[in-house]
């Protein structure tokens, strides 16, 4: 059989309602992602690339190779890669990161400078490409020789996306992720390799670390402790209410008390969680304890 044919006999082998429950019941359960019958074509086409690639012939033998033990924990990882690729860019927010700047970070900054514990913690989670991390270590990189000066900073990106992740470490990105990126910035802290090719300079990369984590494992999550500010843009998205009200939780329980939290434009905590108090700012709002 030749791959072309391959190919065409997973796609005529078409996700049943059964299967599709089974799967989207399976993948809520490992990671709280929440699949509406509305993007069953969606999931059929990634699960699709996902037997072609496994040489699976159907997918009720899929869902059970995923319940298999640790290839089929293996191959969700996979699996996952396939359905969280996400769209972002550097200097996505402009009045959140206005209001880091010039508000919220000198505030945290003075408060802290009291106790001598001059050392930030921030986390972009589900942070892609590395776009959001990237951008914010560019911010305070530009603080380094005056409210930050002699601070540890700590910059810490997050994804359940392992293939995006190994992208947001390469530091290498196209025109379009870099189009709404301050001049001054992207001649500073970026080197054109060609017209579409920008590159991160070593500096700002090595100022970020990036890892794997699934935002609904309780177990990893009770480690990303004591953060100063906590991204999480476009993420929640993908949660039913449930489950967004367990990983807010999990945020809430490892920001700083004076710490801010901040969601996606189009995104609020309204219905999710009511330990949150809402701090507005123009064009916009943040979340504290």
């Amino acid at each position: 059989m030749t791959g072309k044919d391959h190919n065409a006999n997973h796609s005529a082998d078409k996700i049943s309602d059964l299967d599709f429950e089974v799967l989207k019941d399976f993948i809520y359960r490992h990671c709280g992602i929440f699949f509406h019958a509305t993007r069953k074509c969606f999931l059929e086409s990634r699960v699709t690339r996902r037997m072609t690639a496994t040489d699976i012939k159907s997918p009720a033998d899929y869902c059970r190779f995923l319940a298999s033990g640790t290839k089929g924990s293996e191959e969700l990882r996979e699996l996952l890669n396939e359905l969280t690729v996400t769209e972002t860019c550097f200097f996505r927010n402009t009045a959140q990161l206005s209001a880091l700047e010039n508000k919220f970070l000198p505030e945290i900054v003075a408060s802290k400078s009291k106790t001598g514990f001059r050392k930030l913690r921030i986390w972009s989670a589900g942070s892609s490409s590395g776009e959001e991390a990237y951008t914010l270590a560019m911010i305070l990189s530009e603080k380094r020789s005056t409210i930050l000066k002699d601070w540890i900073i700590e910059i810490i990106g997050t994804d359940i996306n392992e293939s995006i992740l190994a992208k947001a470490k390469e530091g290498i990105y196209s025109a379009y992720s870099v189009r709404h990126t301050p001049e001054p910035y992207r001649k500073k802290y970026f080197s054109e390799a060609a017209p579409d090719r920008f590159i991160l300079s070593p500096e700002i990369r090595q100022s970020v670390v990036f890892s794997r984590l699934n935002l609904y494992e309780d177990g990893k999550m009770v480690f990303m402790k004591s953060f100063d500010f906590i991204f999480c843009a476009n993420v929640l998205i993908y949660f039913d209410t449930a489950s967004k009200t367990k990983v807010v939780q999990h945020f809430y329980n490892n920001l700083q008390s004076y710490g801010y939290f901040f969601v996606g434009q189009a995104e609020s905590l309204h219905g999710v969680s009511d330990k949150f108090k809402t701090i507005h700012f123009p064009s916009g709002i943040a979340y504290r304890k």
